[in-house]
């Protein structure tokens, strides 16, 4: 019975014999993170793995942190809509999510956490003063010295030949 082998185990030998473990990325190094406070919390590697990556985590959030985090990204989040009726529409449906959520029942015997209703108006107001701000940066191209008349470059050929025959 001594020389029973499960299925897993014969797979990796039989690996380990064909090499297939040679030579892998890290083979001989210490694994990371392993003398960090980090590898305390049992989610040490999902965490490395989101900030690794880049994942947008807010759809693993309680909806009400969630909508927190949305919540600050208002007005700037609203500057890509063209007309104040769109720019409506979403702070209009944002409330109507705010209010769906306190509509939940809690969890737990933690109180209810809540994110707070936006002021519609105060929020067009601020996205109609970004767009006007933004138009005009926009209508304003940077201007433009005299750098573009030949010559006026220090470092040109054509200064220098000036240079040279105003000299002489």
């Amino acid at each position: 019975m001594e020389n029973w082998e499960s299925p897993v185990e014969r797979a990796i030998r039989e690996a380990q014999e064909r090499g297939e473990f040679d030579n892998l990325p890290g083979a001989g190094k210490p694994l990371r993170n392993l003398g960090s406070p980090d590898v305390e919390d049992p989610d040490w590697w999902v965490k490395g793995l989101v900030q690794r990556e880049q994942l947008d985590m807010t759809a693993a959030m309680p909806p009400a942190i969630a909508l927190r985090k949305e919540a600050a990204t208002f007005p700037e989040s609203l500057l890509e809509l063209r007309t104040e009726e769109s720019a409506r529409i979403v702070l209009e449906d944002f409330n109507h999510r705010v209010k769906v959520d306190r509509l939940r029942p809690a969890v737990g015997n933690l109180p209810p956490l809540l994110a707070r209703t936006v002021d519609v108006d105060d929020l067009v107001g601020q996205w109609r003063a970004l767009r006007a701000l933004r138009a005009q940066s926009a209508a304003d191209p940077p201007r433009r010295e005299a750098a573009s008349a030949p010559g006026s470059r220090p470092g040109s050929w054509f200064a220098r030949l000036l240079r040279r025959t105003s000299a002489s």
